[in-house]
């Protein structure tokens, strides 16, 4: 039949095309346009024995149902207290988030727990000590900034002989003398870094090119960015393209320009990034969109960061983020008030440092916070509650 041979012709072609695109792309039944798949493992990776070793690391801390590994014994609850945490800024994701975890704490313990903002300056952060101070309470939470920048605020509390427990107030956790903290609740800047390294590295099955945004500005942030590329270093097939220092103050100018000069600069060699703090993705994807990159598809970005609601929103649609190395700020704020108790009660700090932890779109479940199970628990059986 007459009709029988186009159609003929466009079934060879049709096939001709998609064997084409199987060839080319890697292309498959069912693949979405909308997200890119990453990319295919290399039949020779740059780094066999670092690439094990980082698919394990980052395996080990997607799990979402490890058993909780923090402290079970400690002094029952002193009951009565008042405490008050003077917060960097109320506006500050993890302040916030770790703000929460104290109020939930306080009220299971059976305390009075103040939240004095300092409105991100450095007036309003003393003016805030100054009010916490001037409360005479049990204890003082120093959330998201440099004790040193209210130093005689803080000399006034220890005049006082108020206990001073820090979030984020040190690059360490644990006890610090200089500035002098009972204890700092935090994650390890080096098992943050270290991770965030590592999902880059098995992600790209060892053969990324990797961009890293930081603040140079802040040392906190240099040191991490300086840990970051050096795990990235130890991967022979991951190449660094580019180090971007952006103020963290100024994302919202500086990033969406930056990118599109990466982009134009390395348009098919940029696979992965890693920054310092989720906000930066926040202000690249403007740029990415405006390029028609996929919102699943390269640069796949991972923030090694507190891990805010906004970054585990983009993570989880797809929007120009694959995954954050988040903060349990609820879990910190728990730790606080234990921590807190164990110095009424003339007992030393826990000592405990939440590991380090993943969070992608498979393991989040739609989430928008990272927040372990088993915490309240224990601390509820510690303090009699």
């Amino acid at each position: 039949m007459t009709t029988s041979r186009p159609c003929l012709a466009g079934t060879v072609a049709l096939a001709v095309a998609v064997a084409a695109c199987i060839v080319a792309t890697g292309c498959e039944r069912g693949a979405s346009t909308g997200a890119a798949s990453p990319p295919p493992e290399p039949a020779t990776p740059g780094c066999p024995a670092v690439l094990a070793k980082a698919r394990a690391a980052t395996r080990q801390a997607q799990k979402t149902d490890a058993a909780w590994d923090g402290p079970t014994t400690g002094p029952r609850a002193v009951p009565g207290k008042k405490i008050v945490y003077v917060a960097q800024t109320m506006t500050n994701p993890g302040v916030a988030g770790t703000v929460r975890g104290v109020q939930d704490a306080a009220k299971t313990i059976g305390w009075d727990a103040r939240v004095i903002d300092g409105q991100g300056t450095p007036a309003g952060i003393q003016a805030a000590f100054g009010q916490a101070v001037a409360l005479r309470p049990a204890g003082i939470v120093i959330g998201g900034f440099d004790p040193l920048l209210t130093s005689q605020q803080v000399a006034r509390a220890h005049a006082d002989h108020i206990p001073l427990i820090g979030w984020h107030a040190v690059g360490s956790p644990g006890p610090s003398k200089d500035p002098e903290l009972f204890t700092n609740v935090t994650t390890r800047v080096e098992d943050v870094a270290r991770i965030s390294a590592d999902w880059v590295i098995a992600h790209s099955h060892g053969t990324a090119g990797a961009v890293v945004f930081t603040d140079a500005s802040i040392p906190f942030a240099r040191n991490k960015s300086e840990l970051i590329k050096k795990e990235l270093a130890t991967c022979s097939g991951v190449k660094l393209l580019a180090e971007e220092n952006i103020p963290i103050s100024d994302t919202s100018s500086r990033t969406p320009q930056d990118v599109s000069s990466l982009l134009s600069r390395f348009p098919d060699a940029w696979t992965h990034s890693v920054a310092i703090n989720d906000v930066y993705f926040a202000d690249a994807a403007p740029a990415l969109r405006a390029a028609r990159r996929k919102g699943g598809g390269p640069p796949y970005n991972i923030g090694a960061g507190d891990g805010d609601p906004s970054a585990f929103q983009r993570i989880n649609s797809k929007q120009f983020q694959a995954a954050t190395v988040p903060e349990p700020l609820s879990q910190q704020g728990w730790q606080i008030i234990d921590e807190l108790n164990r110095a009424f009660s003339d007992r030393p700090p826990s000592g405990y440092v939440a590991p380090v932890h993943i969070a992608t779109a498979a393991n989040s479940t739609g989430t928008t916070s990272w927040d372990p199970p088993g915490y309240r628990e224990a601390y509820r059986s510690i303090w009699g509650k």
